[in-house]
């Protein structure tokens, strides 16, 4: 029978890399994957992989799969809710980390607060907070920029602009680059900033390779880092 009240949406954190998941989350991600059959996600297989890896005695045939990325219809969104309207509780989970944030799930957590559904986020890793935390930068004042431009003019002075937002409100200033381009990034950090900026490099964060490192740009340029391929969090401070 129907219930009166909407189903609850669960923000369903995941692994930043191929690690166990319990040695990064609590168990009451499990047991929330372990109670709900409907998800949004944003990729099917990796999905998949998660719940196989965090909970393998989960039956994968019971799993109700939305799938939420950049090529979804905005028409689609409230539809994904549709569990949730109708009483049953759901999931939503990202491809890496913690739905909602730097995440294209964020529109959905909106209509459900739009919606009158309980949102309950689960504890998980997120590597913009990691990274802050491991950073040594200002963790009252912060703020994530997400991609800056990929043209190198536009990039240099975006950077430039950071560096000076970062000095006049003693706010760290954080943002990512797409794995295949993180080298050529460092570059141009190095390349734009001022000697006594420090800049933070946190990647593979949580996994065995991890790298976390601060120094001044001065600095920067006498170290050899690779970090091609690697999900990498930048940040700097003036």
């Amino acid at each position: 029978m129907e219930r009166s009240i909407p189903g609850k949406l669960y923000l369903i954190p995941t692994t930043l890399g191929d690690v166990d998941p319990l040695d990064v989350m609590p168990h009451t991600v499990k047991r929330a994957i372990m109670l709900l059959d409907h998800y949004v996600v944003e990729n099917e297989k990796a999905a998949r992989k998660f719940v196989k890896a965090i909970a393998p005695e989960k039956v994968q045939a019971s799993l109700k799969l939305s799938q939420l990325n950049k090529h979804t219809d905005p028409s689609e969104h409230l539809k994904m809710l549709a569990p949730c309207l109708n009483g049953i509780d759901m999931g939503l989970m990202s491809d890496a980390g913690c739905p909602g944030v730097a995440d294209p799930g964020a529109v959905i957590v909106k209509i459900a607060h739009e919606k009158g559904i309980k949102v309950i986020p689960l504890v998980g890793p997120s590597s913009l907070l990691l990274a802050m935390m491991a950073s040594g930068m200002n963790g009252q004042n912060f703020a994530f920029n997400g991609y800056l431009p990929i043209e190198k003019a536009e990039k240099k002075q975006m950077l430039k602009n950071l560096e000076k937002l970062s000095a006049d409100k003693n706010q760290s200033q954080l943002f990512i680059e797409t794995p295949y381009r993180n080298n050529k990034m460092l570059d141009d950090v190095l390349q734009a900033l001022q000697p006594n900026t420090r800049v933070c490099v946190a990647a593979d964060i949580t996994l065995p390779t991890e790298f976390i490192k601060t120094l001044r740009v001065s600095e920067w340029k006498k170290t050899a880092v690779d970090l091609h391929n690697r999900p990498a969090i930048f940040i700097i401070h003036k």
